[in-house]
């Protein structure tokens, strides 16, 4: 509240009143509190047809209740001008999840999982050059937000038909491709009641190594069993795939390529050893993964006249003269 005080110019007692639907804000006010919190004017008068349900938070415990529902708001909020883009462009977002009907009862399950979702997806086995592509391509809603790093991801379902995944877009690519597929995994994944949260934390996470790098495939980089590896040839498969060098290490200890107790040596040696841990942090996967699809749609709707520029204006929360700069007809 003494943030928004500041930067509107209005009064924390004001602001309070407003809050608590003592008082409403007059037109001069309102563009205030708009121009403060990034938003347009309409947005306080829209009522709201989107509603997430479960939520499925990652590192939920240390964020705190009012930075969770802060994500939460502006993820609906995101989320309704996404499907109202596709309403006025007549698109189809009908979400089909393909292993809904494969029940997760031991790990092996999960690489078949991740095999199905590839199959019907059709991606075959080769690396993904990008998971939010990937994923908008098959009807999922990605949002990324600006947050601090206590946030990685967060997965949830709208009227039990749209899912939508949430991640962090401050953290490394790799990072990023990892939260986004345990995410996808948390949704999909027809996970047994008799398994702990923990549990299925763990689960998720071998469904993301495993969509990115399929069993077979790390086996024939790596072989069947191994004791140690140079950093080298796994820096080489982390640019190749797009995965961290420690997911390669947890993945490898998965699929008994290692035991834990090499796993267990290799976080030890990083965190003992500066230079190594600066090694593994400084490789970096090439491709940027980065959520494009709303405004090649909005585009596309200006293009075809099926958007005015003033909807697009409050469709992407860009102003009117903003709008206006990017666009060259051809």
């Amino acid at each position: 509240m003494d943030q928004l005080a500041s930067l509107s110019g209005l009064s924390k007692n004001a602001i309070s009143r407003y809050e608590n639907g003592i008082m409403k804000p007059d037109s001069s006010n309102l563009i205030r509190l708009a121009k403060a919190l990034n938003v347009k004017v309409d947005y306080f008068f829209r009522k709201s047809g989107v509603e997430l349900q479960e939520v499925a938070f990652r590192k939920k415990a240390k964020l705190g209740t009012k930075c969770i529902d802060s994500i939460k708001y502006r993820v609906i909020d995101r989320v309704e001008r996404y499907l109202e883009l596709e309403d006025i462009l007549a698109i189809n977002n009908q979400f089909v999840n393909p292993i809904e009907k494969l029940p997760i009862i031991q790990e092996q399950d999960i690489e078949a999982a991740a095999l199905q979702i590839r199959t019907v997806w059709n991606i075959g086995q080769n690396s993904i050059p990008s998971v939010i592509e990937m994923l908008e391509d098959n009807h999922i809603k990605v949002v990324e937000v600006d947050e601090s790093l206590e946030f990685d991801g967060l997965s949830s379902m709208i009227d039990n038909k749209i899912p939508v995944i949430v991640v962090n877009r401050n953290f490394p690519v790799e990072r990023k491709r990892f939260t986004l597929l345990h995410e996808l995994g948390y949704l999909l994944m027809n996970v047994q009641n008799n398994f702990s949260d923990k549990e299925k934390e763990k689960m998720c996470h071998r469904f993301a190594g495993s969509f990115l790098v399929p069993q077979n495939k790390l086996i024939a980089e790596l072989g069947n069993k191994r004791g140690r590896f140079l950093i080298e040839e796994l820096i080489v498969i982390q640019k190749e795939w797009g995965i961290s060098i420690a997911a390669i290490m947890l993945r490898s200890k998965d699929l008994e390529i290692i035991n834990q107790e090499r796993l267990k040596e290799f976080y030890i040696n990083c965190n003992m050893n500066p230079a190594l841990k600066d090694r593994v942090e400084a490789s970096r996967y090439a491709m940027q993964e980065e959520s494009i699809r709303f405004n090649q749609l909005l585009y596309k709707g200006i293009a075809q006249e099926l958007v005015s520029l003033s909807k697009a204006s409050a469709l992407s929360n860009h102003s009117l003269n903003e709008i206006k700069t990017t666009l060259n007809y051809i």
